[in-house]
């Protein structure tokens, strides 16, 4: 598998993640660099963690995780979506905002990270059956989607300044959809 496979790979994984580094930067009243790099570095980092951690497990365990993959990616991204909608519905957003405008919440994006590379560890099973080199393959994905994740901050920020209340609610949501969408494409309702 050449490089520019393992790129397309890596763009097609990334996009989950673009979505919810969107979401992040709904919440930035400016564009924070250091906050930016973190959040890219998130996603980046599981999604080139993932799929050595499934190329590692290889064949052993493959029915296991693909069996309950869907169910943490729609439970962990529902929560935050939830938390999202809940928090612009109480006005919550507002009060930690001003209060925590420089801090990060490591525990969702922890959260949002492992959600959104999920099928990335059942590419890295897959891996393992082409005997496809894990250590490229994972440093590109793990390079593209930091990239990507990067200019999801920036374009979250840019409309969420204008409409942040409205953005983190539309955020909050398509967190929901994304989730429901990985479900009910593992459920077989919809196409893959």
């Amino acid at each position: 598998m050449g490089i520019v496979e393992l790129i397309l790979i890596g763009i097609g994984l990334s996009m989950d993640a673009f979505a919810a580094a969107v979401c992040k930067g709904l919440g930035m009243k400016k564009i924070n660099i250091r906050h930016t790099l973190i959040i890219a570095l998130f996603f980046g980092g599981f999604q080139a963690l993932m799929p050595a951690l499934g190329w590692l497990l290889g064949t052993r365990f493959e029915k296991y995780i693909t069996a309950v993959d869907h169910w943490i990616a729609f439970g962990l991204l529902g929560f935050i979506g939830g938390k999202m909608i809940f928090d612009v519905i109480l006005n919550k957003d507002e009060e930690e905002t001003s209060e925590n405008s420089g801090r990060l919440d490591i525990k969702e994006l922890f959260m949002l990270a492992v959600a959104t590379s999920i099928d990335a560890l059942a590419v890295g099973i897959s891996f393992a059956f082409l005997k496809i080199n894990i250590i490229p393959a994972a440093c590109s994905i793990g390079c593209t989607t930091f990239i990507i994740s990067a200019a999801g901050v920036a374009v979250g920020n840019r409309f969420g300044t204008k409409y942040q209340d409205k953005a983190t609610l539309a955020g909050g949501i398509i967190l929901i959809i994304i989730g429901t969408k990985i479900l009910l494409e593992h459920l077989g309702v919809l196409p893959v």
